[in-house]
């Protein structure tokens, strides 16, 4: 009893290795496939992060440039103060000279 008795089994079996091949290529395609979209979905993760990281030191950065410039105003307002006082003083200094 031959495995193969006409060219109708022979196209069968043909057949059934070329959907067997073809199987094992799909699986193998599926699977780097799946593997691809993990690492994607992996860097998408990093990349977020990364991100997120990026907008708090932004953040961070102008709350410190808004303090510093309320600072600023504070440390004009007594250098103005300052510079008042020492033009009085000049002045006395001037009207002391003067009177002797």
């Amino acid at each position: 009893m031959p495995l193969i008795n006409d060219s109708k089994d022979l196209l069968y079996i043909i057949i059934s290795i070329s959907v067997l091949v073809f199987t094992i290529f799909f699986c193998w395609a599926l699977y780097y496939l799946a593997r691809i979209l993990q690492q994607m979905f992996r860097i998408i993760k990093e990349t977020r992060e990364r991100l997120n990281k990026f907008d708090e030191l932004v953040k961070m950065i102008k709350e410190k440039i808004e303090h510093s410039a309320s600072y600023l105003l504070l440390i004009s307002a007594g250098v103005k103060k300052l510079v008042e006082i020492m033009k009085v003083r000049t002045e006395k200094k001037k009207m002391g000279k003067k009177a002797e």
